[in-house]
Order: C-alpha cells, then structure tokens, then sequence
C-alpha cells in the first residue's frame, strides 16, 4: 500500500496537485477499522465475485481502466485504498476525460456516506457530464422488461431482460419516451451459429448501452412478435440514486459475455443489486442465469416488486382481432391490407359498424406489421392512411379486444427439469435417471413458456437394465425446436437441429453411442386451438467406429402432431423415417406416442411409447417417468 501511495503522490505532483497524504492515511485507517473493503455494498459496487476454487475474490468486470490499484481485480482491500488515492486528483473533466471521483461517482457517494469527507481536506468535484445525463434520464422509478422468448434468434431464445429509467411525471401516454439500460454483446454477428459459439465461449465484450424505449419496443413487439413483461420496482429515491449512480459507472466497462452466466440477465441484476445492501441477486446464478430465473428472482425478493404489467406485441394483438372475425371477414381483412380491395369495398359497407370497424382496425394493424418487418412495399404508408381515415368515418367503439396474459414469465415451472423414470426397450427392462439443466421442450407445460418452441441444452440420460448393465443413453448438448404455426396472416417457418450422442443398434448388432447432428426444416398448422401438426424435411449424419466407412449420412421426413385435450395434459404422435444413403446404409423408422400430465407447477408425469426399426431390427420401447422441475 506505500508503494501505491508514494507512486500516487508522485504522478499527483507531476500533474500540479498537492495531495493530502495525511488525510488520504487517515481514510485509510479509518476504512481498515470499518472493514469497508468486506462490506456487500463495495463487493457489489467492484463486482466482486468468489472465486470457484480456494477462497479469494476476482471482479467480473474485464476493463484494465476499472481498477485503481494494480491488484484492484482480486484484491478489495487495495481496490478501495486506491480508490481514496485516486479522490484526491487534481484532474479537470474534459470530453476525453474524467475525474476518477465523476468517473467512480456512486463509489464516491458511498464512501463519502461511510467516511464523511472533509471538505476542506478532500472537496468533492463537480460532475458537469454526469449532471447532464442525469437530468436527461429525471429518474423517478425504475421497472425491469422482460420480452418474452423468440427462439428464431439465437441471442433470444430465452427471452431478454432490460431495465427501464422511469421519468418524473411520467405516464402511459409517454412511457415510450423513458430510457432503458440494457446489457448485450457487442458484436454485429449475424450468423446465428457463429453467434452461439462465441457467445458460449466468451468471445464477445458485454457492453452497457442507454437508449430510448421506444426503440426497444419497436424492436421487441414489432420487428420480433415478443410480448412484453414490465416488473416495475419498489425503490427509494436514495436507492433509485444508487442505481442511477452506478449505471453512469458502468457505460464504458466491458465483462466477457457469456451465452449461460455472464449474460444480460445476470449482469443487469449486478447493476439492480446495489440498490439495497441486504438484495443478493446474483448468488444463485454461479452457472447459468436464464432471464426467466432472474425475474422470478426478483419477484421472490421481499417489497421489490410493486407490480407488472403485460404489453402484448403487434402479432399478438392482430391475432386476438382475428379470432373475432368470421371466415369472411379475415378474407376482407387480408385483401384490404395487402391491396387487393379498398375501403369502398362493399363487403364492407354490408357489414354493421361494429364488424366494419373491426375489420378496418385489424387490416391497419396488419398493414403496420408488415411495414415493421419489412415486408410491405412504398404503398403501404398511404394505404395504411387510407384505412385510417375510412375507419374514422365508422360510428363505433374502438374494437380493440381484451387481452388475458395467462400466466407470467416467473409463474412458470422451474428451468431445470430432473427424470426418474423405468421402462423397457428391445425386451430389456431398465430404470432411468435423466437430469437436463436447461430448458424446454415442447412436451413441458409451456404456462410461461413460448408454446411449439423446444430449447434444450445438455439433456443428459443414464439407464440401468436388469441385467446390471449401467450405462449413459444419451447426452445432447444442444436440441433446438421451433413449431410456430403458419396461416393466411403469419407464415414463420418451422425447424429443428440438434447435436449430441444417443444409442442405436448398428448392423454387427450392437448398440453403440453414435455422435449425431440432425436437423430440417418445415412448417407447423393448427388444427383449432389445442391442436397443431407439423411437417419436417430432415437430414442427419452419424459418426462411430462400429459403422460401415465410420458414418452414416442421410436424409428423410417427421410428421407430426400435438393435442391438449385439457389444460394439464397433452399428447404428441409422431413418424420419422430416414434413407442412410452413404457411408454404413440402413432406413430406420420410429412411430412414436407422448402423453405428459401435469401434477402441480413443477411436478409432470410422462410415458413414452414407441416402434422401431434400426439395421433390420425391430422393437418396441416404453418407460413411464416422473418430471420434476426446479
């Protein structure tokens, strides 16, 4: 600590400035008899974590600039004694530049409140940038957004957290106009597996950014079909401040992002947990934090959250218009937004204020759809005026329908799921552990979930067989779905890919673990609303010593279907085949029948049934499981 105090007292006079070498000592022992340095408020304000292994603490902030002392990333203590040295700088604010007390400023304020500065001995600087930026934000509130899950991104796929600044005097009328604090990587990586990889890898800078809300929402409910979750936070002003204080901190740091941990979720509940000394937000992600998890974290925090409120996105709200409209009128609906009839239609003029009126306001909200996912040409604004004005002149209530958000992001079952299960496969019995640490499939209770979208990561499988043999059935990194079912209105397409290793019988006639990707692509219909089928197009490759050539290679089709006949049950029948055209050749066939019924929020039974044919073998298969999920 006197190296660093003499080597700061020297570049001090070399700038022109006389520290206080005395005062900065006293502070310093002052801080030492405090212990400050162990305190959860400085911890939290450094982002100091434990580290995995023996007993030391490293920071998760990865910027060389963050830290004082050249300890500062694993050391507390002579973080906060360089942080007193560095107060006492005499260093102008520029536009290149601040002054370590502006720069650390909700560091300042909490040591000032701990150490009570001597004015005299070490004043406090004025912060003319940060005056500004916080006058523009004029925190009044604060209020953490979840858009739900959109598995067509990679970066989405399950779902997103943000934290809005609340205006004074603000309300629904200009909420769009408050500023948000969001955390992502820094990347314009467009190519989703690149994406993924780096993302697992820590590949990418994880930046804070302010921008306006209005362009998140644009991005989330418009260009994305994400509905949107607003948990709005009961917070003191001082902690309000807190937050406020430490995000100004943060805007030019980086972490190493991470696709499972350190991701937006994790880190905006690092910045939301210097509110209050006794929030512990992040202790129970030390492997992954899913933002789902970290919502309904949140919410378990006693007085946090004061209440929320669901915004439904633009797709959303166009497809609760058009179960309102007959067959007729959804035809009329399309024609009037893609062109194809005008206003004058007489269609429309049958029809009584009421229909007429939700017509035109369902074909306008269709029309701006389009135009925000750039699927509409130059017309569209003129037509979209056109509807308007024709929807004017109809003597009737707004049509706008209500909306039942079911239940909330952090109601729904635990993210981790663990199987105990028994069966029998090729006339052997076995019983069954399976344990998958994240996330969904589309067999799971999707109360909170994104419906026909399966996302699973490291489904892990061990079985026992009667005969004493124990072996891993299966281990599947990476599984990912997409069944979003297509009509005259929405056209997303379907897809699947999956990676990993799984059991199969070969020609010699074992049954070795083969490593398989396998993937397609489709589309998905609902048949009502309780039933969807699906279509793939599909191809896998397989790769093991035991084959013919060391591979298989080949391609084929999964149909499906999927019906809840009630709320708590649900049954999935599906048929795949495929042609193993290259390398060892085989055309395996499987019929499969799921059922899952749901006991409680985190408790599901489930069988699985199936017929198979593998390198001219054919069985039955069965087991019966208990899901638990947490």
């Amino acid at each position: 600590m006197r190296f660093w105090l003499l080597t700061f007292a020297f570049l001090s006079a070399a700038a022109g400035a006389a520290p206080d070498e005395a005062y900065l000592a006293e502070l310093v022992a002052k801080a030492r008899a405090a212990r400050l340095a162990e305190r959860p408020e400085w911890r939290k304000l450094v982002h100091y974590e434990p580290d995995l292994l023996g007993g030391g603490m490293h920071s998760l902030v990865d910027s060389p600039w963050w830290f004082n002392s050249p300890r500062g990333k694993t050391d507390p203590q002579a973080e906060l004694e360089a942080t007193l040295a560095a107060f006492q700088a005499d260093i102008a604010e520029t536009k290149e530049q601040q002054n370590p007390q502006c720069a650390f400023i909700a560091r300042r304020s909490w040591l000032d409140a701990e150490l009570g500065f001597d004015p005299r001995r070490l004043p406090l600087v004025d912060c003319p940038r940060y005056r500004e930026w916080r006058a523009a934000l004029d925190p009044k509130g604060l209020t953490v957004v979840f858009p739900s899950a959109f598995l067509n991104s990679p970066g989405s796929m399950y779902g997103h957290t943000l934290l809005r600044v609340d205006a004074t005097g603000q309300d629904e009328r200009t909420r769009l106009l408050a500023y948000t604090v969001n955390f992502a990587a820094n990347t314009t990586e467009r190519n989703g597996l690149a994406f993924a990889v780096n993302g697992l890898l820590g590949g990418y800078p994880g930046t804070f950014s302010v921008l306006p809300y209005y362009i998140k929402v644009r991005e989330y409910s418009d260009m994305e079909n994400r509905d949107v979750w607003e948990y709005e936070l009961e917070l003191e002003s001082q902690e309000i401040d807190r937050v406020v204080q430490h995000a100004w901190e943060l805007l030019p740091a980086y972490f190493q992002y991470f696709f499972f941990d350190e991701n937006c979720s994790y880190h905006l509940l690092g910045l939301l947990q210097v509110a209050r000394p006794d929030l512990e937000l992040t202790a129970p992600f030390r492997w992954w934090a899913l933002p789902s998890d970290t919502v309904r974290q949140l919410v378990r925090q006693p007085d946090l959250v004061a209440r929320t409120v669901y915004r439904p996105a633009n797709a959303t709200v166009i497809e609760a218009r058009l179960k309102r409209l007959t067959a007729q009128e959804r035809i009329l609906v399309r024609e009037l937004s893609l062109g194809n009839a005008t206003p004058a239609d007489p269609r429309l003029a049958a029809l009584a204020a009421d229909r007429s009126a939700a017509v035109l306001e369902a074909a306008h909200d269709y029309v701006a759809y389009r135009r925000a996912i750039g699927d509409a040409g130059t017309e569209s604004t003129a037509r979209s005026r056109e509807l308007l004005l024709a929807r004017s002149l109809v003597p009737a209530a707004s049509q706008l329908p209500s909306f039942d958000p079911g239940v909330r992001p952090d109601q729904g079952h635990g993210t981790a799921r663990f199987m105990l299960g028994a069966g029998r496969r090729a006339g052997r019995n076995f019983g069954e552990l399976q344990l998958r640490p994240v996330y969904q499939d589309i067999m799971d209770p999707d109360q909170g979930y994104a419906r026909g979208a399966q996302s699973e990561f490291f489904n892990t499988g061990v079985r026992r067989y009667a005969s004493g043999e124990t072996r891993l059935e299966h281990l599947v990194p990476v599984d990912l779905m997409s069944l979003a079912p297509r009509d005259d209105f929405f056209k997303p397409k379907s897809w699947r890919i999956a990676a990993g290793w799984h059991r199969a019988f070969v020609r010699h006639g074992s049954e070795p673990l083969l490593a398989t990707v396998d993937g397609g692509g489709g589309g998905t219909w609902k048949l009502g609303e309780r039933s969807r089928v699906y279509a793939l197009a599909e191809g896998a490759a397989r790769q093991h010593h035991s084959l013919d050539k060391g591979y298989q290679v080949g391609a084929g089709a999964r149909f499906g279907a999927f019906v809840d006949p009630a709320p708590a049950w649900r049954v999935h029948a599906y048929a795949q085949g495929l042609n193993y055209f290259a390398g060892e050749r085989d055309q395996p066939r499987t019929l499969g029948l799921q059922g899952r019924l749901t006991v409680s929020r985190d408790a599901a039974l489930r069988l699985d049934l199936g017929r198979s044919r593998e390198a001219g073998r054919q069985f039955g298969s069965g087991s019966l499981s208990l899901q638990l999920y947490f």
